[in-house]
């Protein structure tokens, strides 16, 4: 038997329910009291009361048995009983209709201040669908289906054409383009193919692939993003803390002063009874700060869910608000501003020779190497498609270099001592070109055939596309110092630096040195931003004001470091970021100045333009609806 797990109507919207049952006792009471049926009115405008005015009551009630503290929820309820009691001291009934009618709005309010927040949990819930519930498994050559949940490392999974990926894995047999758009929030597939990581949630393009599970289900990359969104929730940042405090002094100064409105006027100014504890009751209602209390945490939760929309995770509402009060940025080099990944930048052959004959020759010998720079070469003469010759006796000198033999002719390649050391003849303009190549922070990789030198191959990590654009960008959004930091040697920094418009460049730094600069810089600018990804920089990224790490080549301690993650790699998200935390900011802003102008205006109104207990409730739970 299947038990549907289907929430009705009073389940999923409990608030909205009890605001429209309140709504209906409302109308028929105020239909029975005008109608003089006032017997009726007295037994339906209770129920208005009850049902309205519960949740409310039970919140405020609880607060101030378990936390001996006044909350605004009371001072509703006290305002509403206080307008019956009133009315039925006076045989003024519409009296109770105020109290009713302050009771329906403020659950409307709490009803529509649920709603906003249930959008902002249902986007942020929405990650957690992005992964299937089973996968197809290879078990003994043969496929079988299991739960998600049963995944180990070392599973080999199988997914077919248009598929979602279950879970992090690497890939070991095929190729395709994954739609990671879901993930990243890149518009674009990403091709994918043997040793390429992919990721749970993200759907499989027109390829068939064979996978190994590397990440339980459990921490996979959707699955810590749901859980760091989540935790966001949870944690209140400094702005909404300090509302909170002021909430619980406001809430006394209020009943002190609304108690001295209604006693104190009939000795002074000669009021009577019912005109003073009325306005009493005013007072109460539109000096509450339930405008200012929905001021800021709907403004960031909105903000996160919509950073994580777009690949950028916040992992505190706190961090949403300082990355918008930025003042300097400073970067990593290597992974961050950089690929990371060295890469042929430059091919100069010897005189009677090609770049494709140096490169055939270097990438069949580099084939057999598990050198980063090695691995470069062979990259690079793959996406030309060149043919390798056949290769025997390799041979590796750390440090060094590394000889073969193609068609029984000696092949060497290496540094220049290595060279040197076997070949005498070497063209002068090669070793000009190498120096002037090396001088700008590249290695060079010298190849050479039979005793003679085929030419040179300058490899170097190269600069992200976007990153010259992003320097100048964060200048024009008013950030005051861009910084490089870096352990690379200063000449490669100092290029790197210049090529991209960057203000100071620190080099040769150990990670503790990094920190020393960040301290320097926070004093110097107060808000500082450190952007990452290697292990070396966690340090920095948690001492400075806002860390940001790359979340797909950043390393795991520099993920779990930082407050911000960027889930795409993309340097770009970095002014999205910024553009959120200021429009956040501003909204807040905008939110405290019209609650307070509002709690003002009303406070002058009910004193000098003798306002009545139902526009003081429109006006204060009007308000609130606007803010939030």
């Amino acid at each position: 038997m299947t038990i549907s797990t289907k929430k009705n109507l009073l389940q999923e919207h409990p608030d909205a329910v009890a605001a429209g049952i309140c709504a209906i006792f409302l109308l028929i009471g105020s239909f029975a009291l005008h109608s003089n049926w006032i017997s009726l009115a007295l037994l339906l405008l209770p129920v208005a009361y009850v049902v309205g005015g519960y949740g409310s009551a039970k919140e405020g009630l609880t607060t101030l048995w378990e936390e001996k503290e006044l909350d605004v929820d009371l001072l509703m309820i006290v305002a509403a009983l206080g307008a019956a009691g009133l009315g039925l001291w006076r045989r003024e009934y519409h009296l109770i209709v105020d109290g009713a009618v302050l009771i329906l709005i403020f659950a409307v309010s709490g009803a529509l201040e649920g709603y906003a927040m249930q959008r902002t949990e249902k986007a942020i819930r929405s990650l957690m669908s992005l992964t299937p519930d089973t996968a197809r498994v290879l078990v003994a050559g043969e496929e079988r289906e299991v739960s998600i949940n049963k995944l180990q490392i070392g599973s080999q999974v199988i997914v077919k054409p248009g598929e979602m990926i279950p879970c992090d894995c690497v890939i070991t047999e095929g190729f395709s383009s994954i739609n990671q758009a879901a993930i990243t929030g890149e518009s674009l597939p990403v091709e994918k193919t043997i040793g390429d990581e992919v990721f749970g949630g993200t759907i499989n393009g027109n390829g068939a692939l064979k996978l190994r599970v590397h990440q339980p289900p459990e921490s996979s990359l959707i699955q810590r993003i749901v859980k760091q969104v989540l935790q966001a929730q949870t944690e209140a940042p400094r702005s909404q803390q300090f509302i909170e405090r002021f909430e619980r002094g406001y809430a006394k100064i209020i009943v002190v002063l609304g108690i001295a409105l209604a006693t104190l006027p009939p000795f002074i100014f000669g009021w009577d009874w019912e005109t003073t504890i009325y306005k009493a009751l005013i007072f109460l209602v539109v000096a509450s700060p339930c405008a200012l209390m929905a001021a800021i945490m709907p403004t960031l939760l909105s903000g996160i869910a919509n950073g994580a929309k777009q690949g950028i995770l916040f992992k505190n509402g706190s961090h949403l608000e300082m990355i918008g009060k930025v003042n300097a940025i400073a970067f990593d080099k290597t992974g961050t501003l950089t690929t990371g990944k060295p890469q042929v930048v430059e091919i100069i052959p010897a005189s009677g020779f090609s770049e494709n004959q140096v490169l055939e020759v270097a990438a069949a010998v580099e084939a057999f190497s598990e050198h980063p720079i090695g691995n470069a070469i062979v990259k690079f003469a793959e996406i030309k498609n060149l043919e390798f010759p056949q290769v025997n006796n390799v041979q590796a000198f750390a440090g060094l270099g590394i000889t073969a033999e193609i068609n029984n002719e000696k092949v060497i390649l290496g540094k220049t001592g290595f060279i040197k050391q076997e070949i005498r003849e070497i063209p002068q303009f090669l070793i000009k070109q190498s120096q002037e190549l090396a001088a700008t922070g590249k290695t060079i990789v010298w190849v050479a055939q039979s005793g003679e030198v085929l030419g040179i191959i300058a490899v170097a990590d190269t600069i992200r596309e976007e990153s010259a654009f992003l320097v100048q960008r964060l200048k024009k959004l008013g950030i005051q110092k861009v910084i490089m930091l870096t352990g690379d040697n200063e000449l490669t920094a100092k290029n790197v630096g210049k090529e991209l418009g960057i203000d100071e460049v620190y080099s040769e730094l150990l990670p503790e040195d990094k920190v020393t600069v960040i301290q320097r810089l926070k004093k110097e600018y107060g808000s500082v931003v450190m952007v990452g990804d290697g292990i070396n920089d966690a340090p920095a990224l948690a001492t400075a004001t806002v860390g940001i790490a790359m979340g797909i080549a950043g390393s795991d301690v520099a993920l779990e470091t930082a407050d911000i993650v960027l889930i795409s790699d993309s340097l770009e998200k970095i002014i999205v970021a910024i553009k959120l935390g200021r429009r956040s900011l501003r909204i807040i802003k905008q939110n405290i100045t019209f609650a307070l102008g509002f709690i003002v205006v009303l406070l002058v109104a009910n004193f000098v333009a003798n306002l009545t207990l139902p526009l003081g409730v429109i006006g204060h739970e009007g308000s609130t609806i606007l803010v939030t």
